[in-house]
């Protein structure tokens, strides 16, 4: 019989007794997924792996990914980077979530899936837990969908020709029913889905971007209003751009040039009640650009994936590589490679990828192992390459 780990951790404190600053800076370069057991095996193990966390090294925001068959029944994988721990761990399941449809996700918390008779959509860290609801009045095949606050809400997409394709419904999370709201503005007519929108939410409000134009609206659950545009680009050679939140401030990401010449890819902070305070953050070394577009000889597109200090930033037609962009505390940009664990050999052609963020703690880790809905397996330490 194999001993678990909580077994040889108690064996460990038992022939050493390691205790204090040493017991506290060895358990700092252990996995958070290996620091649970070593919360059990004493008060004094306890103490120190979350004395741990907090002054030596603290969580990171994960990056989750799903690789998901593009036929029924939508198989999907889903495994999950530590940046912390410089880690790739795959998820399990239990039970098994049942895909009804194609997995979609239009920012960076929240994953969905739309059919005829349902509408099901995950905002919890690991994405363990489900909700399960009638599906909105409008038919949509690609709509953005957002949580803000305690509502859900679910915008544009519509391809019925009877049905209006700016149409606006909410879900709220409390009376767990629908409600109709103020179409989305008419300018966003050629581009209401969330192939052509970049979208980022707070507890109020909803930011969609028109990625090619970059015109941008705010929308309040609350008052069930769209604002009137904001102009975000204050660099005129952007010619695509997505939206995410940090912190406070909403950060713009943009490709330079053209989709044959991308010149730079720059990230701004962007301040102020109409966003006119515009701060440049950093510029993607060259290096980076060139493993941004991958074998491809334009970049149309990139999506953007956004929590706490973490942003990665993907091309969707060759996510191999992945770029990550850590903000420190002074606002200064440091940037890496990670290569995409979920990718392998003929995958891009069979599966479609969806991405998320999310703040994943002790906790969360618990409560999953815990509750039985999860589980955790080490993929690879990961391949990065610092600029």
């Amino acid at each position: 019989m194999t001993m678990t780990e909580e077994q040889k951790l108690r064996k460990t404190e038992e022939a050493g007794d390691i205790r204090g600053d040493v017991l506290e800076s060895i358990l700092c370069l252990v996995p958070l997924i290996h620091l649970l057991p070593a919360t059990q095996v004493s008060k004094s193990w306890n103490h120190a792996v979350f004395s741990s966390l907090h002054h030596f090294n603290k969580p990171k925001p994960w990056l989750l990914v799903h690789a998901q068959s593009s036929r029924p029944p939508y198989a999907t994988t889903a495994l999950a980077y530590d940046p912390r721990s410089n880690l790739w761990l795959r998820i399990n399941q239990n039970p098994p979530i049942e895909y009804v449809s194609a997995l979609r996700s239009s920012n960076s918390t929240l994953l969905y899936m739309l059919s005829l008779s349902k509408f099901s959509f995950s905002f919890d860290p690991l994405h363990l837990s489900w909700h399960h609801v009638d599906p909105p009045l409008v038919w949509r095949t690609d709509p953005i969908v957002v949580v803000v606050g305690g509502h859900v809400v679910v915008a544009g997409g519509a391809c019925d020709f009877e049905d209006d394709p700016l149409s606006v419904e909410i879900y709220n999370l409390d009376t767990r029913s629908w409600t109709t709201c103020e179409s989305m503005p008419a300018i966003l007519k050629d581009s209401a889905a969330s192939t052509w929108l970049s979208v980022a939410a707070n507890a109020k409000k909803l930011y969609a971007m028109d990625q090619v134009t970059g015109v941008t609206y705010s929308f309040d659950p609350s008052s069930r209003i769209w604002s009137e545009p904001f102009h975000l680009r204050h660099d005129q050679n952007i010619y695509f751009s997505a939206i995410g939140y940090y912190g406070d401030s909403l950060i713009m990401v943009g490709l330079l040039g053209n989709s044959e010449n991308v010149k730079d890819v720059k990230i701004w902070e962007l301040k102020g009640e109409s966003f006119e305070f515009c701060k440049e953050m950093g510029v993607m070394p060259k290096e980076l650009v060139v493993k941004l577009k991958g074998e491809q000889t334009n970049l149309f597109s990139i999506r953007v994936s956004l929590m706490g200090e973490f942003l990665y930033i993907y091309n969707p037609g060759e996510p191999e590589e992945l770029v990550v962009c850590e903000i420190d505390g002074e606002g200064l940009c440091r940037w890496r490679s990670l290569k995409n664990a979920a990718v392998s050999d003929g995958s891009r052609v069979a599966k479609r990828m969806v991405l998320t963020c999310a703040d994943v703690g002790l906790g969360d880790l618990g409560k999953a192992v815990g509750s039985g809905k999860g589980s955790f397996s080490i993929v690879d330490s990961g391949n990065l390459q610092r600029f």
